[in-house]
């Protein structure tokens, strides 16, 4: 632990241990996951073998939050320094229409199998290995395998995320049977075992991608999908893609700053926060003062008011990227900033997405990075299972907009805007840090914040990810509790309604790149998150064993 003393404003005290490794670091919000992924590293794979390990593992370790049936972004460096994200997010099935859940019972939207859309994580996966990995789809899948097979140990979190969604759980008899045994929450301790998602993880093992995507697991979950009364057909699955993106890239006090591009919000709108806020001596302001809180919100309800209308699908929406991350459209809008007093913003060219998500951070030895955020939406996404597959499906059909003829309505084939936010900053040219966390709409105002801690305020890396958070998005200010009642009511005075929550977004996990090549990792207090580095290395050359000596 340790304690952060700002020279003005609030202090904490950081809950967990940073870890260090010269050889490799995987971080992800659960312990036996990233030990998947630390296990590749050890075995000769590289960052993007380790990162798909540990997202598999997660999908049996941490079902409420990610699946094989879900989507998400992977943000990957190559040694060379070039950058791309493999763009897995779910898509709206083929059938759908923009009006099917107009003036209908808004838990269709959410709850059950007409909730789901098609998945494509799995495609972002196998693409990130046969593009940058060295292992087979097998190799990565084998961690998975054993923890679905043999169990894994629940944890308090998973334990208390049961509890919350118990009452939607108990409307599945296959999700219940698992995660309520004899109407309870698994206790903690407690042994999960999941053998169909075991011979899932086989079949994917053994097939690739094309298990789900054109072959008999996806006509056996689309199969089940169909009796509980969902649209996703074989068709959906062999039709949706994987897509190639350059990421979104800007500047920030001399750093370089690199994100995923529409359709996620995430990267569009961190620099649109930090081209507005780097006119402002932040470091002076102070971490977590009344004068830092107030810009910090002032941004996030300007990106918000513009996220709102021109951030989507960019094959359905013509997203002015250039413009919203350009250091002349913040010119233009700190224009209207008062520093006084809060305001309503709109938009400055012509919201449910849910804080259920993971993140895994990983880098190797040679200077590659993968900065992955993945999500089956909402906890245990559509709250049901596919007893077949041992597949729990994503609700990434709440995200649309139910009335037609809007950015986010639904329209068959367009993908999910998400607020994922996986950055990865460069100095000089080099890597300094990579960083991400799950928390839905508070993702990008997460990262913004953590980026600031680390330039600004010169916070260690574990200071910067379990430090307090803001979050708004035009209406009451969210603020986790560490920062204090004086500066709430200062807040309030100044316009703004200031609210306390227990936390704000979920557990963020990172890597700091240091000059001597050590890495070192650090994961936050509001998950499960835990950082594995390896050190050592190989033996020096020469060295030998000593010959058998005569005695």
């Amino acid at each position: 632990m340790t304690h952060w003393q700002a020279h003005a404003g609030t202090t904490f005290t950081t809950q967990k241990q940073p870890a260090f490794g010269a050889r490799g670091m995987v971080v992800s919000n659960h312990p036996a996951a990233s030990a998947a992924g630390a296990q590749m590293l050890a075995e000769g794979g590289n960052a993007v073998d380790a990162a798909v390990a540990t997202l598999l593992a997660l999908t049996v370790c941490e079902p409420m939050m990610v699946g094989v049936f879900g989507g998400g972004l992977m943000h990957i460096a190559s040694p060379d320094g070039k950058h791309e994200v493999l763009d897995g997010m779910a898509s709206v099935p083929l059938s759908a229409r923009p009006e099917m859940y107009e003036g209908r019972d808004p838990r269709r939207q959410s709850v059950g199998a007409l909730s789901v859309a098609v998945p494509a994580s799995l495609l972002a996966w196998e693409a990130g290995l046969k593009r940058h990995g060295r292992f087979s789809f097998a190799d990565v899948a084998a961690p998975a395998i054993r923890l679905a097979e043999r169990g894994f140990e629940a944890s308090g979190y998973l334990h208390e995320c049961i509890q919350e969604t118990a009452a939607d759980l108990r409307l599945d008899t296959h999700i219940a049977r698992l995660f309520l045994p004899g109407g309870s929450p698994v206790p903690v301790g407690a042994r999960v075992i999941n053998a169909a998602l075991g011979e899932t993880l086989r079949a994917i093992a053994k097939e690739g991608a094309a298990a789900l995507h054109e072959g008999d697991l996806g006509s056996s979950a689309t199969l089940d999908l169909a009796r509980k009364g969902g649209m996703i057909s074989t068709d959906d699955l062999a039709a949706v893609r994987m897509i190639v993106r350059k990421p979104v890239i800007g500047t920030y006090r001399g750093f370089e700053v690199f994100g995923p591009p529409p359709p996620s919000a995430g990267g569009v709108h961190v620099l649109q926060m930090l081209n507005l806020l780097e006119a402002y001596d932040i470091a002076a302001s102070g971490f977590g003062t009344p004068d830092t809180l107030h810009l910090i919100a002032e941004a996030l309800k300007m990106a918000f008011a513009d996220r709102a209308v021109a951030t989507a699908d960019p094959a359905f929406l013509d997203v002015p990227v250039a413009k919203l991350i350009s250091k002349e459209y913040a010119a233009e809008r700190r224009a209207f900033l008062d520093l006084a007093r809060a305001q309503v913003w709109s938009a400055g060219i012509g919201a449910k997405e849910s804080a259920n998500t993971t993140h895994i951070t990983v880098a190797d030895h040679e200077g590659r990075i993968a900065c992955c955020t993945h999500t089956i939406n909402s906890l245990f996404g559509s709250k049901i299972l596919l007893p077949e597959t041992g597949l729990i499906p994503n609700n990434y059909m709440a995200l649309f907009d139910p009335r037609p003829g809007l950015a986010q309505s639904v329209e068959p084939g367009k993908r999910v805007t998400t607020s994922m936010s996986p950055l990865i900053l460069r100095k000089d040219g080099k890597p300094y840090a990579a960083l991400g966390l799950p928390g839905g709409l508070r993702i990008f105002a997460s990262t913004f914040q953590a980026v600031m801690n680390l330039i600004d305020h010169g916070m260690s890396l574990q200071e910067a990810v379990e430090a307090p958070r803001l979050w708004t998005m035009g209406g009451p200010v969210e603020m986790e509790q560490a920062f204090g009642e004086e500066v709430r009511a200062v807040l309030d005075s100044m316009g703004h309604t200031a609210v306390f929550m227990p936390h704000v977004a979920g557990g963020m996990g990172a890597i700091r790149f240091h000059e001597d090549g050590m890495m070192e990792g650090a994961s936050c207090w509001r998950a499960d998150g835990t950082p594995i580095g390896i050190g050592g290395g190989p033996a020096r050359a020469g060295v030998r064993f000593w010959p058998d000596a005569r005695r």
